[in-house]
């Protein structure tokens, strides 16, 4: 990530190159680096392991009246080539969600086309009405099937959209705060990231809305190591104004399976890939 300031930001130039490099030699001798790139490190580590990667997901939403619903899914995940142009790795992915469970949404298929320049693309495919609904990428902030979690969330926010700013650099982790640059555009005003120091995974978030208040508090329960990837197993995000949270528990996680990209096209929403839903 080239730097303004400490403020990370897409800026081409030999100013700004001058620049990171003086900051980087600062950073560096303190033994850290410069906050775009432990950004860009995090987004890889935390969306990008492997080529691609399939893992079952069960979902329990809990309710601020402490009732519980559960739902069972897949998530099916190829990195697509992002072109010569692309300045770094880790940005044009696919996404292939499908729902087993319960038998009301059983055969609901998402998929997200993660694009570095532009929106997201984002398709949900409900089979008792068979429609294909494209999602607005101004709802990319909603909830994801009625939990805690935003579409976002899942399929990752793309860096570009905020300022990133390192606010401490302790022992263990790097905290980093970021602020959108279109503050109109989502419901949040700033957050704050606990990176771990060790492997780069964003261990905690914290979302404060538009009056300061802290309002979603996001966690990596629990962290494995699969296939030399340090991999979030479980995690959990609570909403701490009106209660209730949402548990991610990940289990038969794999990466690099050669899943092919043609399984992310639109046809596959009605004809899901069997073999790879297991």
């Amino acid at each position: 990530g080239l730097m303004s300031g400490v403020v990370a930001r897409r800026t081409f130039g030999p100013v700004v190159l001058v620049i990171q490099f003086l900051i980087a030699g600062v950073t560096a001798a303190q033994g850290v680096p410069p906050v775009g790139d432990i950004v860009e490190k995090t987004n890889c580590v935390a969306y990008y392991a492997g080529k691609d990667g399939r893992a079952q997901v069960s979902m329990t939403i809990t309710d601020e009246q402490g009732r519980t619903r559960s739902r069972r899914m897949t998530i099916l995940r190829r990195d697509a080539s992002s072109g010569d142009s692309e300045p770094a790795a880790c940005r044009n992915q696919k996404y292939y969600v499908y729902f087993h469970r319960p038998s009301d949404v059983r055969g609901t298929v998402l998929t997200v086309w993660k694009q570095s320049a532009q929106d997201d693309d984002r398709w949900l495919y409900l089979p008792a009405l068979d429609l294909v609904n494209r999602i607005a990428a101004g709802d990319k902030r909603t909830s994801f099937v009625g939990s805690h979690f935003f579409y976002e969330d899942i399929s990752g926010r793309n860096i570009t959209e905020d300022e990133h700013e390192l606010v401490e650099a302790s022992a263990n982790y790097y905290v980093v705060k970021g602020r959108p640059g279109d503050p109109g555009a989502v419901e949040f005003k700033h957050y704050v990231i606990w990176i771990h120091r060790g492997t780069f995974i964003p261990v905690k978030v914290e979302f404060f809305d538009t009056q300061d208040r802290l309002y979603r508090v996001y966690q990596a329960t629990k962290v494995e190591t699969v296939q030399g990837f340090p991999t979030v197993v479980e995690s959990r995000m609570e909403d701490r104004v009106r209660g209730g949270n949402t548990t991610l528990k990940f289990s038969r996680v794999q990466y690099d399976l050669g899943i092919d990209d043609e399984v992310f096209d639109e046809r596959f929403l009605r004809n899901p890939p069997r073999a790879l839903l297991r």
